[in-house]
């Protein structure tokens, strides 16, 4: 499907990760924010918009350097996703280059119980195919599986 013919990002293209098992336990809700846990459940449920109002509340809180930059980097892969469910994958593009150079500067591999290598490789995976022509425009979306998150065990101090 291309972009002018009606909705870009669909069932035909996009598939979602069928749980296995819950993406956290009551561990990490004692342990994390709530608009960090909620947004998880947004972004895991497909709802990438809603998913970046979530993260973006606590961000525009009183949040540290280092967890601001986290939430900077979900917030733009989740809108990575939105931007292509409206069929805008320019846009869609630099959010995923942006969350790509957030995740770089933090500088580690696990934040909030999130694995950021696992993450990161199935953001890449799912959305590598942006990077194939010059002009986003001339693409046709394959089918790709959007990215899951579950939460590690370990509880993480954060800042």
């Amino acid at each position: 499907m291309k972009i002018n013919e009606g909705r870009w990002m669909n069932p035909d293209v996009i598939e979602k990760a069928v749980p296995e098992q819950p993406p956290y336990t009551d561990a990490h809700i004692a342990a994390y924010p709530v608009e960090y846990i909620a947004g998880i459940d947004l972004y895991n449920a497909g709802e990438f918009h809603a998913a970046h109002d979530a993260w973006e509340d606590r961000w525009m809180g009183e949040v540290g350097q280092q967890e601001k930059l986290f939430l900077q980097a979900m917030i733009q892969s989740a809108v990575a996703f939105h931007h292509l469910e409206i069929g805008r994958p320019g846009a869609a593009r630099q959010m995923h280059e942006r969350a790509k150079e957030k995740f770089a500067r933090l500088g580690t591999n696990v934040f909030m119980s999130l694995d950021l290598v696992d993450y990161q490789a199935q953001l890449e995976l799912a959305l590598s195919w942006l990077w194939t022509v010059a002009d986003p425009r001339e693409l046709t979306p394959p089918r790709f599986q959007v990215p899951r998150i579950k939460l590690l065990s370990e509880i993480n101090e954060y800042d």
